[in-house]
């Protein structure tokens, strides 16, 4: 096997996929442990260290992936986003790029690619974008709608929360998730006590209409990748039947080739005519081996009942004469 096959069947095995990810725990640990100051004055040394070896480990697969692959490696997207990650980590890092520095953490993402249950978790989230757009212009307009209502009616009363239209769609997002939307509603129907009816429908349309859309195309796309998966299986699994049903024919072809033609023969119809040919040669061969002009036979002499017989028939025939 070619050394890059190697390379290549090495880096699909489960054993390296599990060290990869313990890795990126370490990894992530580690920088979370950066985050306290008593820590990294105590372990900061060693945490340094295992920092630096998990981004060594990351370059060797990055660059093993790229001797095996060649450019196959940069069509798969989850390759082009380890990339990403590990190249921002090999940035430089100074005291004004403290924000380069925090980027480390990143790397934590690379469970998604190595996970196989997160990564079909991410593409069906990927997946659904697109009918998501819809939900989100949607949504969009019922903001707008709303902001602009509650600043034309409320604007006086409540100028903190609808004194303004940027302020009024930064309040109705606050109360689309749930957060202090029962204090907002009260200090406006202090003053007007019919606002509940807006809010009312307001809550009704977005939290619990508009949003559960959004969670309605996620459940729809991870569905439609679960089920895409389980087709693929079961055309994998077909094709595995039809290879092995074809190398069972070949198999059985190269039998029958290497059967001898001749060792039925006397079993059938042809072996029994010529068995029935046979037997008739001998038949008709035994009177021509009896006569008297067969080599090496001696003639038979009568018997004395066939004697006496022939004497009788020619003393019949000379006295009819």
């Amino acid at each position: 096997m070619p050394v890059r096959e190697r390379v290549r069947t090495f880096l699909e095995t489960s054993r390296l996929q599990r060290i990869i990810i313990a890795v990126i725990v370490v990894n992530a640990a580690t920088l979370g442990l950066e985050t306290s100051a008593a820590v990294t004055e105590r372990y900061g040394t060693a945490l340094t260290v295992v920092d630096h070896a998990a981004l060594y480990v990351f370059v060797a697969e990055l660059a093993a992936k790229v001797y095996a692959h060649r450019l196959r490696f940069f069509r798969d997207p989850w390759n082009l986003f380890d990339t990403v990650i590990v190249a921002l980590s090999l940035l430089p890092v100074a005291n004004g790029l403290s924000v380069l520095r925090a980027l480390r953490i990143l790397r934590a993402l690379r469970l998604i690619s190595v996970v196989p249950s997160l990564r079909r978790v991410v593409t069906a989230l990927l997946t659904a974008v697109p009918g998501m757009t819809s939900i989100v212009l949607l949504l969009g307009l019922v903001l707008y709608v709303a902001a602009v209502m509650g600043t034309k009616l409320y604007h006086a009363t409540s100028p903190g929360y609808f004194g303004d239209l940027p302020t009024s769609l930064f309040t109705l997002f606050q109360m689309m998730t749930g957060d202090g939307w029962s204090d907002i509603t009260r200090e406006v129907m202090s003053e007007h006590p019919s606002a509940w009816l807006f809010f009312v429908l307001f809550m009704l349309v977005c939290t619990f209409v508009v949003l559960n859309l959004f969670i309605a195309v996620v459940v729809n796309a991870m569905e439609e990748d679960a089920s895409g998966e389980a087709a693929r299986a079961t055309r994998g699994l077909e094709t595995v039947v039809l290879a092995e049903l074809s190398a069972l024919r070949a198999e059985v072809r190269e039998l029958r080739e290497r059967t001898p033609a001749g060792a039925g023969a006397g079993a059938g119809p042809e072996g029994r005519s010529a068995a029935g040919a046979v037997t008739a040669e001998a038949v008709g061969a035994e009177p021509a081996a009896a006569g008297p002009g067969s080599a090496g036979t001696a003639p038979r002499s009568p018997s004395p009942r066939s004697r006496s017989s022939r004497g009788r028939s020619s003393r019949g025939a000379r006295g009819r004469r």
